[in-house]
């Protein structure tokens, strides 16, 4: 009989201390890999950028929504080349889709001061590659991380990091 209520007790004490919450939240499963190239950007100058693709390669479908890639904390942009000038573009944040098996974003660029936002430009023009205001191009030593933010809590995940080389 003591038995039976010390674990009532517990069971009960872990929801009432909102606890319960916390085991029914799960991190997903899965793997992602990452890719470092040098591209070169040739106009008027010759310019080597480094970039860094990230693809899950396996386990769970995450929703967009959920996953943020981040260098240094942080957040990471990727190019939009089909206007007049690439513009800053974060694919994994802007609808409702799930990234699945294959679906890969290649890291350009990170936001250094918070000024960078969706559509900011950068220039490839007679000087090269400009990055907009308050933006940094990868270096070495720079790491990239995947991260799940749960939509049920506040709590957030490293799922893979890498460094660049």
């Amino acid at each position: 009989m003591v038995a039976i209520t010390v674990i009532l007790a517990a069971v009960i004490g872990t929801f009432v201390l909102g606890l319960g919450d916390q085991v029914q939240n799960t991190t997903p499963q899965a793997s992602f890999g990452f890719d470092q190239t040098t591209e070169t950007v040739t106009n008027s100058t010759v310019t080597d950028v480094t970039t860094v693709t990230v693809t899950h390669e396996s386990g769970d479908s995450i929703a967009e929504t959920d996953l943020a890639v981040r260098v240094g904390g942080n957040a990471a942009w990727s190019l939009n080349n089909t206007g007049s000038a690439p513009q800053a573009v974060d694919p994994w944040s802007d609808s409702n889709q799930d990234v699945t098996a294959g679906s890969s974003f290649q890291v350009y660029l990170y936001d250094s001061d918070g000024t960078v936002s969706e559509g900011s430009n950068v220039d490839v023009d007679g000087s090269g590659y400009t990055l907009p205001t308050g933006a940094t191009a990868l270096a070495s030593g720079d790491v990239v991380q995947v991260i799940y933010n749960s939509p049920d809590s506040d709590s957030s995940s490293t799922l893979a990091k890498y460094e660049v080389q």
